[in-house]
């Protein structure tokens, strides 16, 4: 999976955070109020978006509205999954990335273990 680009990540981090449907106006808005950034360019980005399959739309009048089809923790978790896939150890890999997390994440990655291992039993 090919990471975002920043004005991609900045549109879906939007739209993630809202938690609902929006519009490009909406984006735009929002963009406006930290720095200056045209119409069209939210619009074809959100396009582009739209064509990678990232968000899906449905008409509310005359606008689109979009919507986050994966979730950023859907996202956060394909970017781990290709950092493991550049290595030709994973174990090794995997060793070196909990070696930096710190004792919450520990915890967390522990429950997340426990919680997919009994939804594997049957």
């Amino acid at each position: 999976m090919r990471r975002l680009g920043d004005l991609e990540a900045e549109i879906m981090d939007r739209l993630w955070t809202w938690n609902r449907p929006a519009t490009v106006r909406e984006v735009v808005n929002d963009i406006n109020e930290t720095r200056p950034l045209a119409y069209t360019t939210v619009m074809t980005v959100t396009n582009i978006l739209y064509s990678k399959g990232w968000l899906s739309r449905s008409k509310q009048g005359r606008a689109w509205l979009y919507t986050p089809v994966r979730s950023r923790e859907a996202y956060a978790a394909a970017l781990m999954e290709d950092g493991l896939g550049a290595s030709k150890d994973r174990s090794a890999a995997l060793v070196h990335f909990v070696e930096g997390m710190s004792e919450d994440e520990v915890a967390a990655l522990r429950r997340a273990l426990r919680s997919v291992g009994q939804q594997a039993k049957p």
